[in-house]
């Protein structure tokens, strides 16, 4: 029997119905199962639409992280020294090879001292000292600054730094000083090394504990073994300008450094131009006292730093002492007047 066809589309519909039913339960679980992959994996996250930024909320988590780090970075050296009893006003002033450090302290006949003002390489410069009568000149006020502090003039000093004697302008300055009576007496750096120990070191750390002076012309180390300073001479923060790489530097840093005992090792207490500009970048009001952050938690702003940074690296490397404080008031210098008799 031949369909008409209006019976072929009737059969069709039929046969739809019968597909539709047989295939919609599956259509339904398919319907499902998308709908709970949407709703449960978060979208991706383009990093073109921000410039690479994290996201919100990742920056919070980040942020909070970081404060909670440096917080457990802060340390403190808590001491405090012996107070000098019935003492006197001396004053030493350090020519150094880029300028001058001035100290005046309150030291009684126990050897105990007390900072009375401290002006690190502010109060006068090398620059613009192109004459002798621009050094006298420059001299002159400088001393009259010192003596309205209460320093009589027997209780002046001059020290010339060993880094500071390799400059010209030191011989210029050193006779002009003796023009007009003032004794200037040249450190070497061993002696540099041991005043820096005895002016910087508390006496409870003495038999176990290390100093470090990176100066701009060499760096330092001192400590004690058996009653007796010993002492070791590094390259300064500016060894760039000699061309000398850092690898060498630093290699010739650790190799020597190694030197000190390890029972020697339990603090480096640091001073020099660099550890104060380290030490500067988180100290805590007027502390007397600031533990530095490990030498990679720096970054360098110039040349010297950068030098510097290199130094202290291989020092801190070759110690693994992981505690180095810098005293804000002591100086080598301090030290020279603790080793006078009077």
């Amino acid at each position: 029997m031949r369909l008409k066809p209006a019976g072929i589309i009737v059969i069709l519909l039929i046969m739809g119905a019968l597909g539709y039913f047989a295939i919609s339960p599956r259509l339904s679980e398919i319907k499902k199962e998308n709908s709970t992959q949407i709703s449960t994996t978060p979208p991706a996250t383009d990093a073109s639409a921000d410039n690479g930024n994290l996201t919100p909320s990742a920056t919070s988590n980040t942020s909070e992280t970081n404060t909670t780090a440096n917080k457990t970075e802060t340390r403190e050296f808590n001491y405090t020294p012996e107070k000098p009893e019935n003492g006197t006003l001396r004053g030493v002033v350090e020519v150094g090879a880029t300028g001058f450090n001035s100290f005046v302290i309150n030291m009684d006949n126990q050897k105990r001292w007390e900072i009375v003002s401290k002006d690190f390489g502010q109060s006068l410069t090398y620059e613009g000292l192109a004459t002798t009568e621009d050094i006298r000149a420059g001299l002159k006020k400088y001393l009259s600054s010192m003596f309205d502090k209460g320093v009589s003039k027997n209780n002046m000093h001059f020290v010339i730094s060993s880094g500071a004697q390799k400059e010209p302008i030191t011989t210029i300055i050193s006779n002009e000083l003796k023009k007009v009576g003032y004794v200037v007496n040249n450190v070497t750096a061993d002696q540099e090394g041991k005043f820096g120990f005895r002016a910087t070191v508390p006496p409870s750390f003495a038999d176990n504990s290390f100093l470090v002076d990176i100066g701009s012309g060499n760096t330092k180390i001192s400590w004690e073994e058996n009653g007796t300073l010993q002492s070791l001479e590094l390259p300064g923060a500016k060894y760039y300008e000699k061309n000398v790489p850092d690898n060498q530097v630093y290699n010739e840093v650790k190799s020597k450094v190694s030197q000190i005992p390890e029972n020697k090792r339990n603090v480096g207490f640091i001073l020099g131009g660099v550890p104060f500009t380290l030490a500067n970048q988180h100290r805590n009001g007027e502390e007397r006292y600031t533990v530095l952050k490990n030498p990679n938690d720096y970054k360098a702003a110039d040349k010297k730093m950068a030098a510097g940074l290199n130094i202290y690296k291989g020092i801190a490397d070759a110690t693994n002492t992981d505690t180095f404080v810098f005293d804000w008031d002591a100086n080598f210098t301090i030290g020279f007047l603790l080793s006078l008799n009077k």
